[in-house]
């Protein structure tokens, strides 16, 4: 099993404002933060595999803005395992826990089925 810490501060997509050239500047950092924190710990797993993101906040989101809030870090790691994140090879599971204040974090931990 390979399990990385990425320092990502995710914020819920569907209800953030403000202008779109910020929100594309955020999901591009925390998408190549993701891929290089990976990159740099071990080398990509042969797929069939488990992928579970868990989100460490002071606060919490429901299900459906968890989702969209850590879509960028799952593109990150699609693109370091070397595939497409809607590929069927890679079951993909989300988590979320409550950190300190001010504590931000994402867990992702790579397992095979």
């Amino acid at each position: 099993m390979i399990a990385v810490v990425l320092p990502v501060r995710t914020v819920s997509e569907a209800n953030a404002r403000g202008h779109w050239s910020k929100r594309a500047k955020r999901a591009r950092s925390q998408r190549a933060v993701a891929a290089m924190v990976l990159r740099s710990n071990c080398a990509a797993p042969k797929a069939p595999l488990s992928v579970r993101l868990t989100r460490v906040s002071p606060r919490g989101l429901d299900d459906d803005n968890l989702r969209g809030a850590l879509k960028a870090v799952r593109d990150g790691v699609a693109d370091w395992l070397g595939v497409d994140d809607r590929s069927p090879l890679v079951t993909w599971l989300y988590a979320q826990e409550r950190g300190k204040p001010r504590e931000y974090a994402v867990r992702v931990e790579v397992s095979p089925w």
